[in-house]
């Protein structure tokens, strides 16, 4: 750090999948320039399986603010709440670094009790009044992927260079539930299609995604891995009914199970959804479609991805809404599978 090296850091980055993802460099960078302190990362409990056995964490706090907001009344709720908040305080934070820019990451840096807090500037920050509680805030340059801006705030908390890891979890019993799992859906030489997304208006319609499987299946005669999450049974259904030629494959899985599976795929497409940066992360060959988000900013950051997105069809809002935006409804399935086709034979776009 810029002042005293700190013996006791505190990351704050609760989600998202690619969010934290997008966060892995900076904070190796941080541990890379203070190889004995102790880097702690707060996360919500239903993505900390992400950081299972992350060389650059000495532990995982795991936190529930969903869950917290919706049951604030109960006792049980804020007994847990001052429990997680005393756990932070009595770590005794030299400083914290809140990646997240939000109200709720900031309070819960200010709550830790470090002297230090670091995040950005009012402008950058997704809320603005997260910048008030920072002691020390940083603007990166304009242009940025969020994986350098991350870089800039781990500069601006002492990081002495940029460490360009990923170390996303490899634990062996994900590998052995993916191999029985293979060898039961005799799926072999497969891709990934995720058409699910947080919000409609930056996904591909689902009729589509089945005419891409029905052409890479004739091309290739790859069979397809559909993700898909909670809340998508419908999803699932739709492509399934349209899925022609080979016989598409779904079945649950957990967040390690899922980073295991993509290393496995010969490609993925999905638009701007966490498994899109698993696949940059961990190298699998991977078409990224944009509509609503800025790839410049959010794209998949790796050099075996390549991007569709059609900007002079709608602006670049991040706004919510349900139905896919012109942009992504500008995409054809044969531009995504030429797409595919260069980077299965290792272009990038």
């Amino acid at each position: 750090m810029n002042e005293a090296r700190p013996g006791r850091l505190l990351v704050v980055r609760l989600g998202s999948m690619g969010d934290i993802i997008h966060a892995l460099p900076a904070v190796a960078s941080l541990r890379a320039a203070f190889p004995e302190a102790q880097i702690d990362w707060v996360v919500e409990s239903r993505w900390k399986d992400l950081l299972a056995g992350n060389p650059d964490v000495s532990n995982i706090v795991s936190v529930d603010t969903q869950r917290w907001r919706r049951e604030l009344g109960q006792q049980q709720t804020w007994s847990e709440l001052s429990g997680a908040v005393g756990g932070l305080r009595q770590a005794r934070y030299d400083a914290a670094v809140d990646f997240q820019g939000l109200l709720k990451s900031a309070l819960l840096a200010r709550l830790s009790g470090a002297a230090r807090r670091l995040g950005f500037e009012k402008g950058v920050v997704k809320e603005a009044a997260a910048a008030l509680l920072y002691t020390e805030r940083v603007r990166p340059p304009e242009n940025l992927h969020v994986v350098e801006m991350n870089l800039a705030l781990a500069r601006a908390a002492g990081a002495q260079s940029d460490v360009m890891s990923f170390p996303l979890p490899a634990r062996p019993e994900d590998d052995a539930y993916l191999e029985e799992q293979l060898h039961k859906h005799q799926l072999r030489e497969f891709f990934i299609l995720s058409p699910g997304g947080g919000w409609g208006s930056k996904c591909w319609p689902v009729e589509r995604y089945a005419q891409l499987h029905n052409a890479l299946a004739r091309a290739r005669g790859w069979r397809s891995f559909l993700n898909a999450g909670p809340g998508e049974d419908a999803l699932v259904s739709e492509f399934a009914a349209q899925a022609r030629v080979t016989r598409p494959v779904h079945f649950p899985l957990t967040l390690g199970q899922l980073v295991a599976l993509v290393r496995r795929a010969r490609v993925l497409v999905a638009g701007d959804t966490g498994p899109l940066h698993v696949a940059a992360a961990v190298g699998t060959p991977a078409v990224g479609l944009y509509g609503p988000t800025d790839p410049v900013r959010n794209g998949p950051y790796g050099d075996r991805a390549a991007v569709i997105h059609h900007r002079e069809q709608a602006a670049i809002t991040y706004k919510h809404e349900d139905k896919p935006s012109a942009a992504m409804q500008a995409i054809t399935v044969e531009e995504v599978l030429a797409a595919v086709e260069s980077v299965a034979e290792g272009g990038s776009g």
